[in-house]
């Protein structure tokens, strides 16, 4: 029976190395490629074009990604030195919600524009959005179909999920992902202290085994920005701030989920008890397949 737990392992791994996409999953990261788009911050989504210049998500390659070509095409009708202080983050809460494999994130974003108010006032003509970007570890998975439900009850103006995408294989086999979501916002709201509260479903991929029987998945804390609109008449004019967090009120933003998953001594067990049940169950319908064809 020693062998039966290899041989599971070898179809695993088969099964993987045959999915959609797994030969540009194992290809090494494309930067700067002088194929890959151009950044434009008036395109839909900020993590296409991360993607459009990494394979895989790695925190150090995309905070260079937002350092570079995000802040860098900050609006250009503010002065150079008030990009800062447009909008301050002033708490973030993150929470945990619901049981089991099935959880929701939920974080509220509390923030304030400071100074430059009647500026804004004159600046920002058609809408603003805010944009918050969820990097999550390879242990959970986010469901686009779900997510686009969420989209069409008016929860969110828009998301989408970045990077590995395919549902079904388990943490071991799989990259990180990443969601971002999109809010559509009056930039008269903005101008005043203002919340924003997200609840995000996630799902838990099947863990590795080891001794303890549970995985711990840590989130780290979102990543926001907002996005507007000008009052200029030029064509894809459009302002991005950042939110940074400076002296903020922050709770909890690094969150752990406790994700179950098989004890390592238990391996050879269940491996055996699954191929004897497996086997008497083949054996009952070859039996009665036999029976009944003779009748």
């Amino acid at each position: 029976m020693a062998t039966i737990q290899p041989l599971v392992h070898l179809l695993a791994c088969l099964s993987f190395l045959c999915s959609p996409g797994i030969a540009d999953s194992l290809s090494s990261p494309v930067v700067d490629s002088p194929h890959a788009k151009q950044f434009s911050p008036v395109n839909k989504f900020l993590m296409q074009f991360y993607y459009d210049r990494y394979t895989n998500l790695h925190d150090s390659d995309f905070e260079n990604f937002v350092s570079q070509k995000v802040t860098s095409e900050l609006c250009e009708v503010l002065p150079d030195n008030k990009h800062d202080l447009v909008w301050r983050l002033s708490d973030l809460k993150r929470n945990l919600t619901g049981e089991g494999s099935h959880r929701s994130v939920s974080t509220l974003i509390k923030f304030q524009s400071q100074q430059l108010k009647s500026f804004l006032s004159e600046l920002f003509s058609y809408s603003c959005e805010f944009i918050i970007i969820e990097r999550l570890p390879s242990g959970v998975f986010a469901d686009p179909f779900e997510l686009q439900h969420l989209v069409q009850r008016g929860v969110f103006s828009d998301v989408a999920v970045f990077g590995d995408t395919n549902l079904e294989l388990p943490s071991f086999l799989s990259n990180r992902s990443a969601v971002e979501i999109h809010l559509v916002v009056d930039p008269n709201i903005l101008q005043e202290p203002t919340d924003v509260k997200i609840e995000l479903p996630l799902h838990a991929r099947y863990q590795s085994l080891n001794e303890s029987g549970y995985s711990a998945v840590e989130f780290g804390a979102p990543d926001m920005l907002v996005r507007c609109s000008t009052k200029e008449k030029v064509e894809n004019h459009y302002c991005f701030f950042t939110l940074e967090k400076g002296d903020a009120n922050v709770y909890d933003s690094r969150i752990v989920w406790k994700i179950p998953s098989g004890i390592k001594t238990h391996a050879d067990l269940v491996s055996t008890v699954t191929f004897i049940v497996a086997l008497l169950s083949t054996l009952a319908i070859v039996a009665a397949s036999l029976y009944y064809s003779n009748s």
